[in-house]
């Protein structure tokens, strides 16, 4: 068995897997980043582009139960799931249902606060460290009403989070209209959240993050990993028929990681995945200044350089069946309302697999009577907003050291 000639190996380069990498080297240690499609080319090439440091509340919220069906039956709601999935979804539905309740939902918020209130502090460190402070965009982001029942229906949401600290600021549909003067009239209401940010590409942002990371030194190998085996001395990783040891390795390889948990372990984590789309209106330049959310329609429209960016609507549909792309051009029709006069060319849309465990936490853990592994998936839709906390994180479990936050709630067990 030949040596990886690494200290740690880092499964998956996405940016949860980069910045796990970049943390790690910076600590002293030989990296090898390993992923069989290259830098950032899952997720981390099409997500919103939004560190949504806002959002602390888990997906399952108390009461959703009974909204469920109404989101199901409207064939412009965010929310889908493939009949032909519906059993193989089942057990985690019941999971993630359970999780409604009061107890599990206040600890969830709990643990997204630390997490999140940790997260943009941590890229912008990171960030200034590479001389790379361009790729974030800090100038926060709205969420906008077009009537006065879902302001109604979000009061007792924008209160709960004005207590757990998050700043807000209420506007007026005219003074949404100071800030963004591209939307509709139609808006009668909006929020404001200054301490987020977003990032006007983040495939680039990743990409960027691994260049850096090659050039101090780090390895990067585009390979298949086809088995992975923990053992005294580390793990065995068998890449394109070839065994190799390495004393520890970091699984940040999201959607797909359930399979390699159980491979690492024998046993398994109700994880599953949320398939996103995008679709780009190309010609659509200079109309929004920051990420603008609708709560009405349940979608999110962020400036890139490309264009503009639409996102959020989710399926359920597993890791293997082909794309729905009705489910990504069916946001141009909303766009059109929020931006009445943008040019609604239709450009590139895309299909990614988000890592969803019913809780909404991901998971970030080591495992192993040497902690040989260190687990950092699962991070839901907030895989960019976390990922640079993810990397401190690995990084104090790998030495041992004390993290910034509780780690328990994060734990991989916490499902037995």
């Amino acid at each position: 068995m030949k040596s990886l000639q690494a200290d740690i190996a880092v499964l998956g380069a996405g940016v949860v897997g980069v910045c796990c990498a970049l943390a790690l080297q910076k600590s002293g240690h030989q990296v090898t980043l390993i992923d069989r499609d290259g830098v950032g080319e899952g997720c981390s090439k099409g997500n919103a582009g939004h560190f949504a440091t806002e959002q602390i509340l888990p997906l399952a919220t108390p009461g959703l139960m009974w909204k469920i069906p109404k989101m199901l039956l409207d064939p412009l709601g965010p929310v889908s799931i493939r009949w032909s999935y519906l059993h193989k979804i089942a057990p985690w539905l019941i999971r993630f249902m359970l999780n409604t309740r009061s107890g599990p939902f206040c600890q969830g918020v709990d643990a997204l606060t630390g997490l999140n209130n940790a997260a943009l502090p941590a890229w912008l460190k990171i960030l200034e460290e590479l001389g790379e402070q361009k790729q974030i965009k800090a100038d926060g982001s709205l969420l906008v009403f077009e009537s006065q029942k879902s302001v109604l229906d979000y009061e007792d949401t924008h209160f709960f989070l004005n207590e757990q600290g998050i700043k807000t600021q209420s506007l007026s549909g005219c003074q949404v209209r100071e800030l963004e003067p591209s939307l509709s009239g139609n808006i009668c209401h909006g929020v404001m959240f200054p301490n987020t940010a977003h990032t006007a590409d983040p495939h680039k942002l990743t990409r960027v993050l691994a260049e850096h990371f090659i050039k101090q030194g780090g390895k990067l190998i585009e390979q298949e990993v086809e088995a992975l085996d923990m053992n005294d001395d580390g793990v065995e990783v068998t890449l394109d028929g070839a065994s190799y040891q390495v004393p520890k390795l970091v699984l940040a390889t999201g959607a797909w990681s359930k399979h390699w948990v159980q491979a690492l372990t024998q046993k398994k984590v109700p994880l599953d995945t949320e398939r996103g789309y995008h679709l780009m209106l190309p010609k659509v330049d200079n109309s929004l200044t920051v990420p603008v959310t609708s709560a009405d329609r349940r979608f999110i429209m962020t400036p890139m350089n490309d264009g503009l960016r639409l996102a959020g609507t989710v399926e359920f549909g597993g890791l293997h069946s082909s794309p729905n792309m009705k489910r990504a051009h069916m946001l141009v029709r909303h766009a059109q309302v929020l931006l009445p006069k943008i040019d609604a060319e239709v450009g590139q849309t895309w299909m990614g697999f988000r890592p969803s465990l019913p809780d909404s936490l991901p998971i970030i853990d080591k495992v192993g009577a040497k902690g040989q592994v260190i687990f950092a998936f699962g991070h839901q839709h907030l895989g960019l907003t976390q990922a640079a906390v993810t990397g401190e994180l690995v990084n104090a479990l790998t030495h041992n050291q004390k993290p910034k936050l509780d780690m328990t709630p994060f734990r991989h067990d916490r499902f037995a």
